[in-house]
């Protein structure tokens, strides 16, 4: 697989087919009132970044990324191809994201991820990555249904 990232790709089919994939699935995954999952029309807000991977012309992930402020940073909306996964596409935008954060002056990133088994290899991507369990953050609230995660950068 010869992955390329690149910025943008919202208005591509694949692209949307994969976001609303993962809109649907969260939703129908978790509890009314915990799921945090952005649609479409949010992540095209200006403090949204955005990114999709690519091998040739098959998307094999997305990876968003929202400005909380001068320092710091959300990680939204990280979906990988089914047949992708455990294949280092997740880690690959993680990477990703985390280097553009740092170019952006960000210094800290936070997530927040569902504390369920269905969510289990995200905590564990992001755990392997150095992301470690925090207190709420952003105007979320606590939830038995989340797992809130920080890293420095």
């Amino acid at each position: 697989m010869s992955l390329r990232i690149t910025e943008g790709g919202l208005d591509d089919g694949q692209v949307i087919a994969m976001l609303k994939f993962h809109f649907e699935t969260n939703i129908s995954v978790t509890p009314k009132g915990s799921a945090h999952v952005f649609d479409l029309s949010r992540l095209k807000a200006p403090d949204i970044s955005f990114w999709s991977a690519w091998d040739g012309d098959t998307l094999m992930g997305v990876g968003a990324l929202k400005r909380i402020n001068a320092s710091d940073g959300e990680i939204k909306s990280m979906h990988t191809l089914k047949t992708a996964r455990r294949s280092g596409v997740g880690a690959a935008m993680l990477q990703h994201i985390m280097t553009e954060a740092r170019k952006m002056g960000l210094s800290r990133l936070y997530l927040e991820t569902g504390s369920f088994d269905f969510f289990a290899p995200a905590r564990a991507l992001y755990a392997r990555h150095g992301f470690t369990e925090c207190a709420p953050f952003e105007g979320y609230k606590p939830d038995p249904n989340s797992t809130f995660m920080m890293r420095e950068i």
